[in-house]
């Protein structure tokens, strides 16, 4: 459900693995499936919710973070019967999710298993899908007590075969990071980008910019919906994100507005510590 980049990826990694089922795409613009269809990621598609579910085993909903939200209030009611499809997704956002299940079914669905692969690019649309896209990345599982085991296992069984390593963690702990460390960034690459371009002639100032400006711009370059969607999905946990990063940035730039040489080499050695840190991991 939702056949851009990610779903084509995962399309094209199964099949990659051998995997001989029925790849049925399902989404509102006849367009974008006919060309996965035309692609060889999908066997058919369709634009009827009722006939996607009925021939499901499993759906993958994978739209931006508002828009899932609605397919979910779709999709629940009917798939969340004791025959019903395995219903997962792949999206940043865990938290809103997991409010509309409640909303919608009263108490957690056992067969929704609320996935999100940490891999992706600045491109969109299912032409920028690579069979490859998942190996040597991590998948966060977010289960719940109520889940049904057989569930999480084949889902678990799929990501592994797809090259990913599959974690587990809460529904809360995960909105918590991601904003930290996904969220956070590609809003003040935004943020720099749109700054920059309103204070300079664009054309002028991007022929003087360096490998840094561009390797920490590159993501302001991912689809804008999306990233709209992400940052009102997870409201709470970004503003908490940003409180924090606009809190450190106005002592840095204390540190330059007094020029305290010693404050500025201790906030830059502590992050180059920190950054070399995780490049070994």
């Amino acid at each position: 459900m939702g056949l851009g980049l990610i779903a084509g990826s995962i399309a094209m990694a199964l099949r990659k693995t051998g995997f001989s089922g029925n790849l049925l795409g399902y989404g509102r613009s006849r367009e974008r499936l006919e060309q996965a269809l035309s692609r060889g990621l999908i066997d058919e598609f369709t634009l009827d919710l009722d006939y996607a579910l009925e021939n499901a085993d499993l759906v993958i909903l994978a739209a931006p973070a508002l828009a899932s939200e609605k397919i979910l209030r779709q999709i629940l009611p009917k798939s969340n019967v004791p025959d019903g499809p395995i219903v997962t997704d792949v999206g940043s956002v865990k938290g809103n999710l997991l409010r509309v299940a409640l909303e919608t079914c009263g108490s957690f669905p056992p067969k929704l298993v609320l996935g999100h692969p940490i891999a992706g690019s600045e491109k969109s649309g299912n032409g920028a899908a690579t069979e490859d896209l998942f190996e040597g990345r991590r998948v966060i599982l977010t289960t719940l007590p109520s889940n049904d085991k057989n569930s999480v296992e084949l889902l678990t069984e799929m990501w592994r075969s797809l090259g990913a390593e599959v974690v587990e963690m809460s529904v809360t702990e995960h909105d918590k990071f991601l904003s930290a460390t996904s969220h956070l960034p590609h809003i003040l690459a935004y943020n720099l980008v749109n700054v920059l371009s309103k204070r300079f002639e664009a054309n002028t100032i991007f022929d003087y910019a360096g490998g840094g400006f561009r390797d920490f711009t590159r993501i302001a370059g991912s689809d804008p919906t999306m990233w709209r969607d992400i940052a009102l999905a997870n409201r709470e946990e970004i503003l908490k994100s940003m409180d924090d990063f606009s809190s450190d940035l106005n002592l840095l730039r204390l540190a330059i507005e007094q020029n305290n040489a010693k404050s500025l080499l201790d906030i830059f050695t502590r992050a180059k510590n920190a950054r070399d840190s995780f490049s070994e991991t």
